[in-house]
């Protein structure tokens, strides 16, 4: 007689028991996945033995399968706690040694690095100078906390000015003339907008608008002038504005020069805020009103929060009201996630099982999109576990029982005489 098929049967069970107490241990543990005990049947290998004749041995563990399936998310209150909703792991880096995870708990050290609790740093694509996600070999993020500087409303990065007005096609020559800003006779509309030198520094950038062409029959001319910071009134160069009899504005005279200004704050001098672009301003029979004043230039700022899109996209936000892209967090997925080697503290290991990473953008391929101040929970169901437990347990009961019953017939065989 045998113990085997029985001890075996408890070996099984106690396994299948351990894993349930460790996947019930990490329920509240973000990112972690949840794993079963696989099963197998065991057979003496024997030569001659017809398979109707064959009777098993026992039972064996062929794995412990972890089980990816997506945990519920749980928001929080800091924008650099990340979920991975769908496929795929942060890239983690300690000193070149890469590991991958699902917890998502990340905060910044004294170097600026994003880190987790174990201080590994998460990895991602870098930014160019300008400002662009540069999609190379990923690196550790690090975000500055450095000042941007100004951009001046003159700078080509800026571009032009735009403004779209409508001017009153009802207005009437001023009675007054010549110009003068500080006479509202004088002129029939003015608006006004604020502009940054080269140091960043504000002005005042106020525009006038003058009728000086009767609006019918041929539609309507308009003198702009300009000042800035309410002194030194000048002629924008360009030309008028001319409209046709339908209100609609003239191509040729809707990009203008504005004038230069001698200034006092220690930027470049004289300066001028460049070129206004009028395209889609109209001169219909209604108020004179402003539809939209832009310019590209601010003032310096300084970091005041950081913020991640669902793409990757590190952002920083700053006080002039400017943002900043600072990285793109990068996801790998592997072709058999089961193949990773568990190495403790939410972290798995590539392996030649697993395959090598393929590392790629969020929401490109398989792999899932970012959600910021949320974190993965443990897929573990706790009414599942709680089943298998009784499950396992009533196991190891009956194996028990089938050593007892062997024990039983082997001390009768051992009692006849």
């Amino acid at each position: 007689m045998s113990f085997q098929q029985g001890l075996s049967g408890l070996d099984a069970a106690s396994v299948a028991l351990d894993v349930i107490g460790n996947n019930v241990a990490n329920s509240s543990t973000v990112g972690f996945k949840g794993a079963t005990a696989n099963f197998a049947d065991v057979y003496a290998a024997s030569l001659g033995i017809v398979g109707a004749s064959q009777i098993g041995i026992g039972v064996g563990i062929s794995a412990i399968q972890q089980q990816f399936t997506q945990g519920n998310l749980t928001t929080t209150n800091n924008p650099l706690d990340l979920a991975i909703n769908g496929g795929g792991f942060f890239r983690m880096s300690q000193g070149g040694a890469v590991s991958y995870t699902r917890n998502g708990q990340f905060h910044i050290d004294n170097e600026g690095y994003i880190i987790n609790d174990q201080t590994l740093r998460l990895t991602g694509y870098p930014v160019t100078t300008s400002g662009q996600i540069s999609p190379s070999n990923p690196v550790e993020l690090q975000l500055s906390a450095s000042q941007i500087p100004p951009r001046a409303t003159s700078d080509p990065l800026s571009g032009d000015l735009t403004a779209v007005l409508n001017l009153d096609s009802r207005d009437s020559v001023p009675a007054l003339s010549p110009f003068d800003y500080a006479n509202p006779a004088t002129y029939n509309f003015s608006t006004a907008l604020t502009v940054f030198d080269t140091l960043g520094v504000v002005h005042n950038l106020a525009t006038y608008y003058v009728l000086n062409a009767p609006s019918a029959p041929a539609g309507g001319e308009w003198t702009v002038h300009a000042t800035l910071d309410g002194a030194d009134p000048q002629l924008v160069a360009g030309g008028n504005l001319v409209f046709d009899t339908s209100g609609t504005l003239s191509p040729a005279s809707a990009l203008h020069t504005l004038p230069t200004w001698n200034l006092s704050s220690g930027a470049a001098s004289p300066w001028s805020p460049g070129t206004m672009n009028f395209t889609g301003t109209t001169q219909y029979g209604s108020d004179s009103s402003v539809d939209s004043l832009t310019q590209g230039g601010f003032a310096s700022g300084s970091l005041v929060g950081v913020g991640v899109n669902n793409d990757g996209i590190v952002q920083g936000r700053y006080s002039n009201g400017q943002t900043r892209n600072m990285g793109q967090v990068v996801l790998a997925s592997f072709a058999d996630p089961n193949g990773l080697l568990n190495l403790g503290n939410n972290q798995w290991r590539s392996t030649s099982v697993s395959g090598p990473e393929l590392i790629g953008a969020p929401a490109s391929g398989s792999r899932g999109v970012i959600q910021s101040a949320a974190v993965e929970d443990s897929n573990v169901d706790l009414t599942n576990e709680l089943v298998a437990m009784i499950t396992a347990q009533r196991n190891y009961q009956a194996n028990a029982q089938t050593i007892k019953t062997q024990d039983q017939v082997l001390q009768t065989l051992v009692n006849l005489r």
